[in-house]
């Protein structure tokens, strides 16, 4: 009787620190869910949807809005689209588990500053969080 007790209680403690595993995980991936930014000009032509966990702790440790000119911003987003575009194209040399889709930006299409300033910072956070050079 005394082994039945034993055991049972063993079995309880098992499947009540299972249970608290599964619920730390359900909240991990709500905290990374939350993790979207949508950002769109005002127009709602051009908008941008970033969905990355960790993302928005990464950004608030950049430079803050206005610290690049937007000029600079698209020039570099050109060449970083460019490079990227050209690696989903090529899934023989490069992960296409890492390069999923084609990003749609053109020169000379004005997306406003937001628009760059964000695209800018999730190709500087996806080269540092994926050990990738776009450069």
């Amino acid at each position: 009787m005394k082994n039945l007790f034993y055991t049972l209680l063993l079995a309880g403690i098992i499947i009540g620190c299972a249970s608290t595993t599964k619920t730390q995980d359900i909240t991990n991936s709500s905290e990374a869910m939350s993790d979207t930014v949508r950002i769109a000009n005002d127009s709602l032509e051009y908008e941008i949807i970033i969905i990355e966990p960790g993302f928005n702790q990464w950004l608030v440790t950049q430079p803050q809005r206005g610290y690049y000119e937007q000029f600079w911003l698209e020039n570099r987003n050109i060449f970083y689209v460019t490079e990227y575009n050209n690696r989903v194209i090529n899934t023989i040399q490069y992960d296409p588990n890492l390069y999923l889709q084609q990003i749609d930006y053109q020169r000379g299409v004005d997306y406003g500053y937001e628009v760059n300033y964000l695209l800018y910072n999730w190709f500087e956070y996806f080269q540092q969080r994926n050990n990738q050079k776009l450069r």
